[in-house]
């Protein structure tokens, strides 16, 4: 019987670690930006990583989605004889589809694709947005004209699905429906739009709609968000007019703080750190919390003194999530400067413009972080698609190492751009562009 035990849970351990080496959501297992792997590597290998497969697929921002063996993506395709307006911002209507496809994580092999019309009236309509959310054998995705599948995750077939514009009578948003979707126990939660229906809570089994909550006039980019604080859970909604936290499974509001942004651009995940929690904006800067310990309540610790994108004085982040830990917040300000800042008052240590763009001022400029844990290193993704590992302290900015991973193929202020999160799983990094996914072993 001991022996018996003892095979067991030896089993049982490693499906847990195959479980925890997967990136199946927004910023991997736990959605917190850390990757929590061992046997990466220190440095790469003369000419950079080894590329386990690339695959073509269509345009998008979305990033992959790896578990169970399986990564997922999201495009969009064309349709035939019509293309994207040279301007970015132009939001005629253009006809195409949107695809959710499932690739074999080792080989590349394509399993399935779901695919449905979906005209696109957004500003910069490369594709969708929002990273696909794999819970067990369902995968939820979001596309950015607000279409929300779930969907049979080893199939493609549909379960069920929602239209956001038809289901709360709204018009998308400028750039899209961004928000990650976020499972929590039997419910999904979504950032949708319109009066009383900012953000919405479905039973995730059969998409019924269990809570509907906050009006904003506009929802925003942000991924709903938990955290806990209060002796409580909370579901942190920042949309352009405040900062909400609400009880996950009611809805209910505990407390809000009026944060109101030019052009809608709530977008980096807010990040808790302690009793604090943390939001940066491109144009209006930064704001700290203070989450009191005992009740779910909150009151504000500072918040950034310029509503400027160039005259910054803390950070401001267009896209890429801020990290914090050890008493200082590492994130990417407006025109790709990589800055260090104090918890405590945002006051700036340092910054450094080699990580985003070689070293130029670059209006947008962008690099996505991720922590990996058990060591004390960043892996940093470009805008350039370069793959950067480096050392981040309050110290300063230490780069050990720089791969070209893809070919930056997106368009943004006359420059060519990777604007998709990578999935860092099984000891493999996956990245995309506008034509092509691919994989690189990161083995040690």
């Amino acid at each position: 019987m001991e022996f018996k035990n003892m095979v067991l849970a030896i089993v049982l351990s490693q499906v847990f670690c195959l479980s925890a080496a997967d990136w199946p959501q927004w910023l991997g297992n736990k959605r917190d930006g850390i990757w929590r792997e061992s046997g990466v590597l220190k440095k790469f290998p003369e000419g950079g990583p080894k590329a386990n497969w690339r695959v073509p697929i269509g345009g998008g921002y979305a990033g992959p989605s790896v578990a169970d063996g399986r990564v997922f993506i999201m495009d969009r395709q064309l349709a035939k004889g019509t293309a994207n307006p040279v301007n970015q911002f132009d939001r005629s209507a253009i006809p195409g589809f949107e695809r959710v496809i499932c690739f074999d994580e080792k080989t590349g092999r394509e399993l399935w694709v779901h695919e449905y019309a979906c005209a696109y009236t957004v500003s910069y309509p490369a594709g969708p947005r929002a990273t696909a959310t794999v819970d067990g054998p369902r995968v939820y995705t979001l596309g950015a004209e607000g279409n929300l599948f779930c969907l049979d995750a080893d199939s493609g077939k549909v379960f069920w699905e929602k239209d956001f514009k038809k289901e709360y009578g709204v018009k998308s948003p400028v750039w899209g429906f961004t928000g990650h979707p976020l499972v929590r126990d039997g419910h999904l939660i979504c950032l949708a739009r319109g009066d009383e229906s900012t953000a919405v809570c479905y039973d995730k089994l059969t998409g019924k709609e269990v809570w509907r909550s906050l009006s904003a006039r506009e929802p925003g980019y942000c991924p709903p968000t938990l955290i806990k604080a209060g002796g409580v859970e909370q579901l942190i909604i920042w949309h352009p007019e405040s900062i909400n936290s609400l009880n996950p499974d009611t809805g209910e509001l505990y407390w809000t703080q009026p944060f109101r942004l030019r052009f809608g651009l709530s977008v980096p995940t807010p990040r808790q750190i302690g009793n604090q929690l943390f939001v940066t904006a491109f144009y209006n800067g930064p704001m700290m919390m203070n989450l009191d310990p005992q009740k779910p309540i909150a009151t504000l610790a500072w918040k950034g003194n310029r509503n400027s994108e160039k005259n910054t004085d803390k950070l401001h982040s267009i896209m890429p999530t801020p990290f914090i830990e050890k008493g200082h917040i590492y994130g990417v300000c407006s025109y790709g400067q990589l800055r260090c800042l104090r918890v405590d008052n945002g006051e700036r240590v340092w910054e450094d413009l080699t990580a985003t763009r070689d070293g130029k001022e670059t209006r947008w400029g962008n690099a996505f972080l991720v922590k990996h844990k058990p060591s004390d290193r960043f892996f940093l993704f470009n805008e350039l698609g370069d793959l950067i590992i480096a050392h981040l302290s309050p110290k300063g900015y230490k780069q050990i190492d720089k791969a070209n991973l893809i070919e930056p193929t997106g368009k943004a202020m006359n420059r060519k751009v990777v604007w998709s999160h990578p999935a860092f799983a099984n000891r493999n990094v996956l990245v995309r562009n506008d034509k092509e996914l691919a994989s690189f072993s990161l083995a040690e």
